[in-house]
């Protein structure tokens, strides 16, 4: 046994993720009411992560879910989902999951959709809504896809940092264990404007990186605040089924 694996919270205390091989690397998952941030480059597979611990908190943990979309539309979310065999309609259809569609409007297109941000990057408006929701299906997961937007509209790091900080308070206050995905631009900073991973309670890093003539894919747990989590650098696949990590695989080549 690991020796992080020695000393955690008890697992009720934890919101099992149920991304394969991820909670064996942190106790037994996250700590719930927290914040997390899931940083990683482009084709990393972060949607997909964070797909994965909303649909499996509904479906194996009966711990229903809240999706932020503020860069892709709602309908691609859940076409990119069905190719994992997730159905996401059927369980806003049981309302077990509400997905907020942040991007159509900021992009000046109409929503169909039963949650709209009509106030694009309105962070007052979006948390109003969050509250709104969590209190109609009794929410316990959530997941905002991406901060990054945000930040490119705000620009400003001070007030990045000070409207996250909010946004990760509120969702922690209404008893929800939240993702905030994050794009970076390479693998020596874990978020985009320097600010993100201050105002979380967690990051944990996912890498797409080019190694000769073949790009490998690994993950870290960065930090986790209250928690003891593996140090090392994980080997992970992305499969037909979601994310698949290797907790007793580590990628040794220096990046």
């Amino acid at each position: 046994m690991d020796e992080f694996e020695n000393n955690y919270k008890q697992e009720e205390d934890r919101s099992p993720t149920g991304v394969g091989g991820f909670d064996e690397l942190c106790g037994g998952g996250l700590l719930r009411d927290r914040t997390y941030l899931l940083s990683g480059t482009s084709g990393a597979g972060k949607t997909i992560f964070a797909l994965q611990f909303i649909y499996n908190g509904i479906t194996k943990y009966g711990e229903n879910g809240i999706f932020v979309a503020t860069e892709e539309r709602p309908e691609h979310i859940r076409e990119h989902a069905l190719s994992f065999n997730w159905d996401l309609q059927a369980l806003e259809d049981e309302g077990k999951l509400a997905i907020i569609d942040a991007a159509s409007t900021k992009i000046g297109i109409p929503s169909q959709e039963k949650y709209v941000d009509v106030r694009p990057f309105d962070m007052r408006s979006m948390m109003d809504q969050v509250i709104m929701i969590q209190e109609d299906i009794d929410a316990k997961r959530a997941v905002v896809d991406s901060s990054t937007s945000i930040g490119f509209y705000l620009q400003d790091p001070a007030k990045i940092r000070v409207e996250l900080l909010k946004l990760a308070t509120t969702l922690e206050i209404l008893g929800l264990t939240s993702l905030m995905t994050c794009e970076i631009v390479d693998d020596e900073h874990p978020s985009r404007f320097g600010v993100e991973n201050f105002v979380t309670e967690g990051t944990i890093a996912m890498y797409y990186k080019r190694m000769e003539n073949v790009r490998i894919r690994s993950m870290e747990i960065y930090k986790m605040r209250g928690s003891d989590h593996s140090k090392k650098i994980h080997p992970y696949d992305i499969t037909s089924e979601g994310i698949v990590i290797h907790p007793h695989e580590e990628v040794y080549t220096v990046f």
